[in-house]
């Protein structure tokens, strides 16, 4: 594989014509000795991609490739290197970078680092450099944050895993998700339908949780063993203290009837969200968890150990995700952000073609 002296991608140029993507060069950040450089080979597709370059999360540095489930081919490594190979294929998620040195680092909780470094859109340390995402050419990431991509994932269904997949897994695993233990998962989309998917693989009893019962098959087919409907009815009743955990994927609040979802959960139990809607976000009342004592929270990505955990999982079990492959072009990523938009995607999108767009 030939060398190159400088990176390709596809950029947003700015906030009013984001969706014009321009395909540029950049000369990527100084090479170190734990650095690893990859071929990009697909990148999944994630609404925050969309809320960064169209403004909705406020100002980014433009021009600006996103994308940040990355999987390709090392094609270097530094001197000091241990945990990649050239020719190996590998993952990068949504964070590239942290300390490594403080509490939250060295107890598996390098998510947390108040130091961390985003795939995209962060200055990176003192270098004046901006982190470009996954739709580009090549990508150079530090080793800790390079994961080995089991053999028997496919590319395109490992991809989403890295931001989506995590994003679910963490939780799941944290608090306890297995054998006798009663899930919910609220929004059937990218990030709920792999919650779905992995709180069965680890023997939990799952229920899938959406406005309407337009995907209850689709659930069912994840291995959801119901769907709730929070737009019939009752629909909170039947359940009531009865979940041990409730993974929010929602990406929108209106009509959001907190306290209802709340009453859900066993004494305890825990509400978990990971979603990122925009807007001005939900009222909560003390009154609205005392009955139960429940914990309201959220978490972030997942760390190194639990990425590992999650494709092992994925691979020994034949787990897949419901991934749209499209080719990567400026009128391929225009229509990835309208299926976001629209939210028409069932239920990832994965850019894929990269050989075609940036040669081989």
């Amino acid at each position: 594989m030939a060398y190159p002296e400088q990176f390709t991608g596809f950029q947003s140029p700015s906030a009013d014509k984001w969706l014009d993507f321009d395909k540029n060069s950049w000369t990527p950040r100084p090479f170190g000795d734990h650095d690893v450089d990859i071929k990009i080979e697909c990148c999944g597709v994630c609404a925050s991609d969309k809320h960064t370059i169209s403004g909705d999360w406020g100002g980014c540095p433009y021009p600006l490739a996103v994308g940040h489930e990355v999987v390709g081919k090392v094609l270097k490594v530094g001197s000091k290197v241990t945990l990649a190979k050239v020719g190996q294929r590998v993952g990068v998620g949504a964070q590239v970078w942290s300390c490594g040195d403080c509490r939250r680092c060295k107890s598996d909780n390098e998510t947390y680092c108040t130091k961390q470094i985003d795939a995209y859109g962060a200055p990176y340390l003192d270098t004046g450099y901006t982190t470009q995402g996954g739709y580009s050419s090549h990508t150079r990431i530090h080793e800790f944050w390079v994961y080995p991509i089991p053999e028997s994932l496919p590319s395109a269904e490992a991809a989403p895993m890295l931001c989506a997949g995590i994003t679910v897994y963490s939780p799941l695993k944290r608090f306890g998700a297995g054998p006798g233990k009663k899930v919910g998962i609220v929004g059937i989309g990218g990030l709920g339908h792999y919650g779905v998917i992995f709180a069965k693989a680890l023997g939990a009893e799952v229920w899938a949780i959406s406005r309407s019962r337009a995907k209850e098959a689709d659930a069912k087919k994840m291995g959801a063993n119901g769907l709730i409907a929070t737009g019939e009815k009752g629909w909170d009743e039947e359940h009531k203290g009865t979940f041990d955990l409730i993974i929010n994927t929602a990406n929108s609040f209106d009509g959001f009837e907190l306290e209802k979802y709340l009453s859900l959960l066993d004494v305890h139990g825990r509400w978990n969200s990971v979603g990122l809607p925009g807007g001005d976000g939900i009222s909560i009342k003390n009154q609205d968890f005392i009955s139960n004592g429940c914990f309201i929270g959220t978490t972030h990505l997942g760390s190194r150990r639990e990425m590992l955990e999650m494709l092992e999982l994925a691979a020994s079990k034949g787990l897949q995700g419901w991934v749209e492959e499209i080719p990567i072009s400026r009128e391929g990523l225009q229509k990835a952000m309208e299926k976001l938009d629209k939210s028409s995607v069932r239920y990832r999108s994965c850019m894929v073609g990269y050989d075609e767009a940036f040669g081989a």
